[in-house]
Formats: C-alpha cells, structure tokens, sequence
C-alpha cells in the first residue's frame, strides 16, 4: 500500500502531508486515522508509547471520546529526506465543558510507501475560556479560508 506524497518531500509536499495529517484527524475517525501508517508504526504520544495500527486506533478512540469538539491545524517546521517536523495546536474541551487549546510539536518518519512508520509528539495543554477559541468552523476538514497557526499568531 502506497499513501502518495512519498519521500523524499519538497516544501511542497510535505505541506501536501501535513494537510493531509490534519484533515485526517479533523474526521475523528480512528480507523480512517491509522491508514496513514504502516503496521508496525511505533509513537510517542506525551508519555504514552505504542505500536501498531491497532493500537492507535484503540489510543484514539479514547482521546476522542474525553477530547470532544476537537478542531486541529497543522503547519510544516521543517523537512528533510523521509522525515517532517510539524508544528500543531488543536482546541477541544472536556465533558465539564472546559476548554483547552492544546500545543505540540511531531516528528514524522516515513517508510518508502508515504506511510508514517515513526512518530513523536510532545503536547503541552492550556485552559482557555470559551471566548478565547481561535478554531471555528463545522466538524471535519479546516476550511481552505480560515486561518493557519501562522496566520492566527501562534
């Protein structure tokens, strides 16, 4: 199974995906997510460590499930070769109903398929007051017109 762009990446395609990876997880759908890498793939998620698709379906079952109205951007720090570090912030709330904006930072190893066969992410969260979401659009995929991180200020 082939998942195009495939490595080496240019600016262009490792912006191609990136935006894939963020329309991905905008879905919310764990299944959907875990194509995206290859069967063995191993992550670091904060403190948590997995490996393989089923394992990060069943991860992301669970954070979707605690992390409601969840809406991520993802923007390209830098690329080389098979590898891509992202920059992201993603807002959701609790079942309180308080909500957090969340910071992180990925690094992305890909096999010669395009699928994602490494991946480390370190996530800092922040408590925000309702009025201070900066992410407004319908479930699913960002809309091409609204703001970047860049773009937002963060």
């Amino acid at each position: 199974m082939q998942k195009p762009p495939l490595p080496p990446f240019s600016a262009e395609t490792a912006a191609q995906k990136a935006r894939a990876a963020e329309d991905a997880w905008n879905s919310r759908d764990p299944a959907k997510v875990s194509l995206a890498y290859t069967e063995g793939s191993v992550w670091r998620n904060r403190a948590e460590f997995l490996e393989g698709r089923a394992a990060i379906v069943t991860f992301l079952e669970a954070k979707w499930a605690r992390e409601l109205d969840y809406r991520l951007i993802k923007e390209v720090w830098a690329h080389d070769g098979n590898r891509i570090a992202v920059r992201f912030a993603y807002e959701w709330h609790d079942a309180a109903g308080q909500w957090f904006r969340s910071y992180g930072n990925e690094n992305w190893q890909f096999a010669a398929s395009g699928l994602m066969e490494r991946r480390i992410a370190s996530i800092n969260d922040l408590a925000i007051r309702e009025a201070e979401r900066l992410f407004h659009w319908p479930a699913g995929r960002r809309p091409d017109e609204h703001p970047g991180l860049s773009d937002l200020g963060l």
